[in-house]
């Protein structure tokens, strides 16, 4: 259905209301209930007051030798080392980059760079990475390089004999990473990391939905680089994180001065770096209380939503981030059911991405085994420590009915229960 007649479509089957769950009418608009943190999150106070208060007096070049510029070289070397802490490295370790797709880059591309100076031009990695290592991958395919790629399973859990077993003797780097954007599940990457440390072989992962939310310490971990970035735990936009393990030469990817020890050139962002230090100091010290929360108000969603029929939660039920449900819904395409639950108040995101007219199906989905159709039926909620219990109860009766009335405008749902075609999730 395209965009136009699901809008015509839900102008007519959305009555207002004064009250929907815990959500209350605002003119014509619900407010909202933001379930959609795997996307973006929320800044925090913490932060965004952090940053104002830099904004406001540390204003200065951190290159420049006056003392203005002194003070704004002090308060980035002050971020640096109160992050590298959070992450068990040293402050040297530390690269700051635009976000987590630029960390992904530079640290394959490093690996790949030295691995191909001596001959080892093989990566390993899974099936169902980002895009910012699937895309870089490719790029250096077309340069020559070999890529093996995992299969994750249907669970989404990647086994560390399947990575040993996938090592050569030309295998320069394995890229792994920690939990996965869509569904959520979460690798053995301390076991990978071993194995990894014993073959001689750099390992990359990539914990940009990891970080703030799980356990890191690169040391413990066996971890040689890590990418992350801040507005996945309530930081700003634009801002990430590079470690890379001392000894690993990293290849500049933006020329013109020296900053970041010469490996990424560009006046650095101190207000942003700024807020992702206290953003990400605060979320590993609330880490284990909100872990807790997150997982009892997930569980619930998901018994909630496992209660439609012909529905799937994608994914390990237990190895998976604290706060993402991710299902597949059999006869109803997830564009349509975004709309519907937008206009209820929800906002969630799908497996599906729409490009130049046409759904695709999530590569992710494709790689724990999920077939084109039930893919494009697919569902992701993230929760933060915002949500609440009556929020999660709204939501699945939401999805109940959205799934309900979805499906009874389908001819392909009519010939699955009469009997034409037969159901796939059972």
């Amino acid at each position: 259905m395209n965009y136009l007649l699901t809008r015509w479509v839900l102008a007519i089957i959305i009555k207002p209301t004064d009250k929907i769950g815990n959500t209350k009418r605002k003119g014509n608009a619900y407010m909202r209930i933001y379930l959609d943190n795997a996307a973006t999150t929320k800044m925090s106070r913490t932060a965004t007051d952090a940053m104002l208060a830099c904004m406001e007096n540390v204003y200065g070049n951190p290159s420049s030798l006056h003392s203005v510029g002194q003070a704004a070289a002090e308060a980035l070397g002050n971020a640096r080392v109160r992050i590298a802490k959070c992450l068990g490295c040293s402050d040297r370790e530390i690269t700051f980059t635009s976000g987590g797709s630029e960390a992904d880059n530079q640290a394959i591309l490093s690996a790949a760079c030295a691995g191909g100076k001596i001959g080892k031009k093989h990566i390993v990695t899974t099936a169902f990475e980002h895009h910012a290592v699937l895309h870089t991958l490719d790029k250096l395919k077309r340069e020559g390089f070999e890529v093996t790629y995992l299969d994750v399973h249907e669970n989404g859990v990647l086994l560390p004999r399947q990575v040993s077993d996938a090592i050569r003797e030309d295998t320069c780097l394995v890229t792994v990473m920690y939990a996965n954007n869509e569904i959520g599940t979460v690798q053995p990457i301390e076991a990978i990391g071993q194995v990894c440390r014993a073959k001689g072989v750099i390992f990359h992962t990539d914990a940009v939905q990891a970080a703030g939310h799980l356990h890191i310490d690169v040391k413990e971990q066996n971890i040689d680089m890590l990418s992350l970035s801040a507005h996945k735990f309530h930081g700003p936009k634009g801002i990430g994180v590079l470690y890379a393990k001392t000894g690993i030469d990293l290849t500049t990817l933006v020329e013109g001065g020296a900053q970041e020890r010469g490996k990424r050139a560009g006046t650095e962002n101190i207000p942003a770096i700024i807020g992702m230090a206290a953003a990400l100091e605060e979320a590993c010290a609330t880490m284990d209380e909100h872990a807790k929360k997150l997982s009892d108000l997930r569980d619930k969603l998901i018994a909630g939503l496992a209660e439609i029929p012909h529905s799937v939660l994608n994914g390990d039920a237990c190895k998976r981030l604290p706060g993402n449900v991710n299902f597949c819904f059999e006869g109803v395409e997830g564009e349509s059911l975004l709309l519907l639950l937008d206009d209820k108040g929800i906002c969630a995101s799908s497996g599906s991405a729409c490009t130049s007219g046409s759904l695709e199906p999530s590569h992710v989905l494709l790689a724990i085994g999920r077939v084109h159709d039930i893919a494009h039926g697919s569902l992701r909620l993230t929760l933060s420590e915002e949500n609440t219990g009556e929020q999660i109860a709204y939501t699945v009766q939401a999805v109940k009915e959205a799934v309900g009335y979805l499906r009874g405008m389908s001819p392909v749902w009519r010939a699955l229960v009469n009997g034409e075609k037969e159901f796939i999730i059972k």
